[in-house]
């Protein structure tokens, strides 16, 4: 491996571990922020869909709420339910179905 090479290598893991590290900050400032749990948000989204299983949870900011955001799958269906219950109030912001195949492109848009 040549200097430039290693100059590169290094150059890469060192940005990848400040933004990295950047990420791990945001989240914490999110969390640090809301006043309902995971846990509480999470029976809260359950609530609004019968047998339901959270398959994947998120805190964030949008639309000018801090939300929590579950994806929430149903036994007999592909389609998922997502619901966004504000990470303040507790108040369910909206509940709203995605087909299964909108939801991968989302994860994939997310990846990149």
């Amino acid at each position: 491996m040549n200097k430039n090479m290693k100059l590169n290598y290094i150059a890469t893991a060192a940005l990848s571990l400040c933004l990295l590290a950047g990420c791990a900050d945001s989240k914490a400032k999110l969390n640090a922020e809301a006043k309902i749990t995971e846990s509480q948000a999470r029976q809260t989204a359950l609530a609004r869909v019968p047998n339901g299983r959270i398959k994947e949870s998120e805190l964030e900011r949008e639309n000018g709420h801090l939300q929590w955001s579950f994806d929430v799958a149903t036994p007999d269906t592909k389609d998922i339910t997502e619901v966004n219950v504000d990470a303040i109030s507790g108040e369910v912001l909206g509940v709203s179905k995605e087909k299964a195949e909108s939801e991968d492109a989302e994860k994939k848009e997310k990846e990149n």
